[in-house]
Parts: structure tokens; sequence; C-alpha cells
């Protein structure tokens, strides 16, 4: 649960729009990070939208930005649409940044969504535990140092069934060998201002 205002006053006004024009959706990033690993700070929301319904929506979708308090650009949201690149929105009011990611990373994700209460009482749609895994394991294939303690917290704290479904995505990704590697790192831990590992698997 993220009981950070802010937060939720940003997503409130986005996921009304794309409810509206009936865009599936779900919450992707550091967010995951926190529902199934470990407490951390972050500072912006990413968010997977279907590239097929938002393609098929651009103008309108553009316009009821246009109608909110989101500054973007619009030239580049069709051009990211268009080659399923990542797009940003600025929340205006309250200060905060959208990554939207208009495609799956990981093949299905969005049909494996999981309902999370994000918010006290407000429950959205959430990648599910192994793919956020997956995910975290194709940002850290393209270089992503902070991806790999993420990896590892959400990998050890799910259950047996959890892990092999990552292990499967893995291999389908064809980087079952970097999430054994990653796996076997140790963690940083800061103590008293005072760097020391943690091997401590669970």
């Amino acid at each position: 649960m993220f009981p950070v205002d802010s937060f939720r006053a940003t997503l409130d006004k986005f996921v009304a729009i794309l409810r509206q024009h009936a865009i599936r959706f779900h919450l992707t990033g550091g967010i995951t990070s926190v529902t199934y690993g470990e407490p951390r700070l972050t500072q912006d929301i990413d968010i997977v939208i279907c590239n097929q319904a938002v393609v098929s929506r651009i103008e309108a979708f553009i316009a009821s930005l246009d109608e909110s308090e989101f500054i973007f650009d619009a030239g580049a949201v069709r051009r990211a649409v268009a080659q399923r690149d990542m797009f940003q929105l600025l929340d205006s009011i309250e200060a905060l940044k959208l990554d939207i990611y208009p495609r799956e990373m990981i093949p299905g994700e969005l049909d494996r969504s999981q309902s999370v209460e994000v918010f006290e009482g407000v429950e959205l749609p959430m990648a599910s535990r192994a793919d956020a895994a997956a995910s975290k394991l194709v940002w850290i294939s393209k270089g992503s140092h902070k991806s790999r303690r993420d990896l590892r917290q959400i990998f050890r704290s799910g259950l047996d069934s959890d892990r092999e479904l990552v292990r499967g995505l893995a291999r389908q990704l064809e980087l079952e060998s970097l999430l054994d590697e990653v796996l076997s790192e140790s963690d940083e831990i800061h103590d008293g201002g005072t760097l020391r590992w943690n091997s401590t698997t669970r």
C-alpha cells in the first residue's frame, strides 16, 4: 500500500483517462518492487498500456490528455505509440512523472495482471510477481544495476510456484543464465554508514 496522496492523485487522473477509452493497463516498475520485494523509494510511476487499444484511439486519447493537468508532447506521444516506445507525462499539479510503455515487455503480461490494493480502498491492476521479476531481468540485460537487487528480493520472497514461473519466463527470454548470475550475488546493506554484505537467501 502506498499512502502518498500525490501519487494517488496523479494515478487517479491518468487511470480515469485510460478507463474512459477502454485501454487496458497495469502498474509496473518501482511500485512492483515495493509490493513484491522490499520497501524503497520510487520517484515516478511506470505503467504498461495496451498498444492495440491506444493505437485505435490515439487522437481521442491525446485530446483527453490535452484537457487534463498533464504536460506532454503530442508528437512524441504519437511517435512513441507507433514505435512501441516509452513516453512521459508530467502532472503539473503534483509534479510527478509517469513513464508510459505502450507495449508489453513480457508477452502476455497484461493478461496476467493482479488486482492489488495500491492505496487504502483503491485496487489497481499490477504486473504479476513473475512478470515483474521477468521485466527486471530484461532491464538488467540492458544494463540496469538497480534492478539486480529488486529482482533478488522479488524472487526470494515469492512462493516456489512463483519462482518456477520466473524461471519459465527467463527461459523464454533466453535469460536464464543471467537470472542465475543475479541470484548468486550478495545484497549490499548500509548499517550505520558502513557498507556490509548480506548473502542470506530466502
